[in-house]
């Protein structure tokens, strides 16, 4: 979907060029049909404004159907397992660090001091979940683990001189 949004954008700016240049081209004429071209032009240009807000309408529908971000739609499932997960200057405190594969886990994140990013990494490189941590308030972020291993937590937001040693491990294992 988008290769054919970026073609489409590419598409819609080179008409936009095309008629600024064919405008432009087109003012350089004799004064005598200078009347008619203008007409012609202010055409074309109602014409091109509106194709390009129905196309931008339907390309919005067609690239925002369904939401962008996976595991938050609009029904929430009751979870299998509950984790409460603080964040603090410069460390996560979770209630619980150990889960099995194939269960729904909530967890419940809130930070104690300043805002921080809870994210939860698979192999230091796949970002499987995140969610912001704000003092006052609690955010809930159903994650279910399909695969049995050590997923890391680590902030995304900037929260003082230690930020880049904010890191904690939820250990997902084998169900039974």
């Amino acid at each position: 979907m988008q290769n054919l949004a970026w073609t489409l954008s590419l598409v819609l700016m080179a008409v936009v060029a095309a008629v600024f240049l064919w405008v432009v081209a087109s003012a350089s004429r004799p004064a005598g049909d200078s009347g008619a071209i203008a007409r012609s032009a202010f055409r074309w240009r109602d014409r091109l404004f509106w194709l390009a807000i129905v196309a931008g309408i339907a390309l919005s529908f067609g690239t925002l159907w369904e939401w962008p971000i996976a595991g938050h739609a609009a029904v929430v499932s009751k979870p299998d397992v509950v984790i409460r997960a603080a964040g603090h200057q410069w460390r996560w405190e979770m209630d619980r660090d150990t889960v099995q594969a194939g269960q729904l886990v909530e967890f419940q994140v809130t930070a104690t001091d300043v805002n921080h990013g809870f994210a939860i990494y698979k192999d230091k490189t796949r970002m499987v979940a995140q969610t912001q941590a704000m003092p006052g308030y609690i955010n809930r972020l159903q994650v279910r683990f399909t695969e049995p291993g050590d997923y890391e937590v680590l902030c995304l937001e900037y929260c003082g001189v230690a930020h880049h040693g904010m890191r904690a491990v939820i250990k997902v294992r084998a169900g039974s």
